[in-house]
C-alpha cells in the first residue's frame, strides 16, 4: 500500500498545531540540556566561582527566552513573507527585525536571570550593556535567520505537498466523450438575450441556481452549475479555484501561498478571490 501526499496531509492536519508547538519546545529544552551539561563540564574542579547551578540558570534562561520568542517569529514571517522578486527586501527586513529580536531576547535573559539570582541570594552582572549586546547580537542573528529559513522551508513543504496532492483515480476507466465547449453563451437578462463570447469571459461566480459570467465590469447572469460550466470552458484557459469562483488564468496577476493551504489570488484588475487547498493544484 503506498502513502501518498494526501494520504499524509489526511493524517497530518489534525496533529498540525501538536507537532509544531512540540518540535519548538523539545528543541529548545533539549538545546537547554545539553549547553548546560557542557557548561557546568568546563568548570575547573574546586572552583568556587561560578557554582554549578550558574551555567545551567544561564542557559535555560537564553533558551526559554528564545522558545518565547519564536511566536514573534512565526508572526512576522506571514506578515513579510518571502518573494524571489523582492529577495533583497525580504533579507533587510529580517536582519532589522533581528536587531529587535536580539534586544528583547537580551531583557528577557537579564530578568529572568536576576530573578534567579535574587531567589538564590545572589547578585547578577550581566557586564558592560554596549559590549555584551553587540556580542550577543552576533549570536542571535545567526539564531534568528535560522529560526527563519527553518519555518520557511516548513511551510515549502507543506505547500508543496499541498499542491502535489491529488484525489484518488475512478476505478472506472472507460474514457468519457469529451465535453461540448461553445464558443459563446447565452444569456436571458431584462428581458433581452445576450450571446457571450466564451473568450470575453474573465472569471465566473456562483450566485444561488446561476453563475455569473464576468465581463470587464458587467456580470451576465447564466443558469447553469459551477460543474457544468467549467466542463464547457477550455481547461487551457480557465481553471476552477473554488466552489464559488471559477477563473481565466490569462486574468491572474499573483498567487499568494497562505499557511493554512489556501491561497490568494490577485487579479490585474485588482479584484482578489480565495483558492481553496482542494483547488490548488489546478493552478500548478
Amino acid at each position: 500500500m503506498n502513502f501518498t501526499a494526501a494520504d499524509f496531509l489526511r493524517w497530518y492536519a489534525p496533529r498540525k498545531a501538536s507537532f509544531e508547538w512540540g518540535f519548538w519546545i523539545v528543541t529548545h529544552v533539549v538545546n537547554a540540556v545539553f549547553n548546560s551539561a557542557v557548561r557546568v563540564m568546563e568548570l575547573a574542579p574546586g572552583a568556587r566561582e561560578p557554582q554549578a547551578w550558574e551555567p545551567v540558570v544561564w542557559e535555560c534562561s537564553s533558551a526559554l527566552s528564545m522558545l518565547l520568542l519564536v511566536w514573534p517569529v512565526v508572526w512576522f514571517t506571514r506578515a513579510w513573507p518571502f518573494r524571489w522578486n523582492g529577495a533583497a527586501k525580504w533579507l533587510g527586513g529580517h536582519l532589522l527585525a533581528s536587531v529587535v529580536y536580539s534586544i528583547t531576547h537580551v531583557l528577557l535573559m537579564v530578568a529572568m536571570r536576576e530573578i534567579a539570582y535574587a531567589l538564590a541570594g545572589g547578585n547578577y552582572s550581566f557586564g558592560p550593556w554596549a559590549g555584551e549586546l553587540f556580542y550577543e547580537y552576533l549570536k542571535d542573528v545567526r539564531t534568528y535567520m535560522g529560526v527563519v529559513f527553518l519555518i520557511e522551508g516548513y511551510r515549502f513543504v507543506l505547500r508543496r505537498l499541498m499542491g502535489e496532492a491529488r484525489w484518488l483515480d475512478s476505478r472506472d476507466d472507460r474514457p468519457e466523450p469529451p465535453p461540448h465547449r461553445p464558443d459563446r453563451f447565452l444569456v436571458k437578462m431584462l428581458g433581452r438575450e445576450f450571446l457571450v463570447p466564451a473568450d470575453d469571459i474573465d472569471r465566473a461566480q456562483a450566485a444561488g441556481n446561476y453563475v455569473n459570467l464576468v465581463v470587464g465590469r458587467r456580470e451576465y447572469p447564466l443558469r447553469s452549475t459551477m460543474k457544468d460550466l467549467v466542463d464547457r470552458l477550455d481547461p487551457a484557459l480557465f481553471r476552477r479555484i473554488h466552489r464559488s469562483h471559477i477563473v481565466r488564468l490569462d486574468c491572474i496577476a499573483e498567487i499568494e501561498p497562505l499557511e493554512s493551504g489556501d491561497a490568494r489570488v490577485t487579479f490585474k484588475d485588482g479584484t482578489v478571490l480565495p483558492c481553496s487547498r482542494n483547488y490548488r493544484s489546478e493552478l500548478s
